[in-house]
C-alpha cells in the first residue's frame, strides 16, 4: 500500500470521528481490521488490501493527531473559509483539510506542497470541482500566511484551546 492511499483511509476515519461517539483508539482499531476492509472493497477500491505495519502507524499518527488537534485545525479552516461558517463546510472537505493541515503543521518529514497536492487529489474523488477549490484555495493561503516566514525547522505556536469544563 502507498501512503496515498494510506492518506485517503485517514481521511475516511477523519470523516467518520465527526459523527461517531468511539474514542479513537477504538475507532482505529475496529477501521483497521480485516472484515472492515473486506466489508467496503466492493464499494471504495482503496480497501483492497489491508495497510502493512508502516501505513498503519502513518494512519493511526494522522487520525489520533487529528483527533487531539481538531479545535486547532478547525480554528484555522475558518480563519481562511472567508465568507463560510465553519459549519456550512463539507464534512468530508473538512476531513480532507484537517489531514492537510495536521502534515503540514507536524510532520515537518512531508513537504507542504506534498501534502496539498495530496488533499488537492483526494478531493477531486469525493467533491465537486468548486470544493476542490475551495480546499486548495484555503490550504495554499493557510501556508503563505501562517508559515511563510518560517524556517525549514519552523517553531510553530498552536492555537489555544478553549478551557474544558469540569466534569
Amino acid at each position: 500500500m502507498i501512503r496515498n492511499v494510506a492518506r485517503e483511509i485517514a481521511m475516511h476515519l477523519c470523516f467518520e470521528l465527526s459523527f461517531t461517539d468511539l474514542p479513537v483508539e477504538e475507532l482505529l482499531d475496529q477501521r483497521l481490521s480485516g472484515p472492515h476492509f473486506d466489508a467496503l472493497s466492493p464499494e471504495y477500491e482503496v480497501y483492497g488490501e489491508l495497510p502493512g505495519p508502516t501505513q498503519r502507524n502513518y494512519i493511526r499518527k494522522l487520525v489520533s493527531g487529528i483527533s487531539v488537534h481538531s479545535y486547532e485545525l478547525d480554528q484555522y479552516i475558518e480563519k481562511y473559509a472567508k465568507g463560510w461558517r465553519f459549519e456550512r463546510i463539507p464534512l468530508v472537505a473538512s476531513a480532507i483539510m484537517r489531514l492537510a493541515m495536521y502534515e503540514i503543521l507536524y510532520m515537518p518529514e512531508i513537504p507542504d506542497g506534498a501534502a496539498i497536492n495530496e488533499a488537492v487529489e483526494i478531493a477531486k474523488k469525493y467533491e465537486s470541482p468548486e470544493v476542490v477549490r475551495f480546499i486548495n484555495g484555503i490550504l495554499g493561503t493557510f501556508v503563505r500566511a501562517e508559515l511563510a516566514d518560517d524556517a525549514p525547522g519552523r517553531a510553530f505556536v498552536p492555537a489555544a484551546e478553549p478551557a474544558k469544563a469540569e466534569e
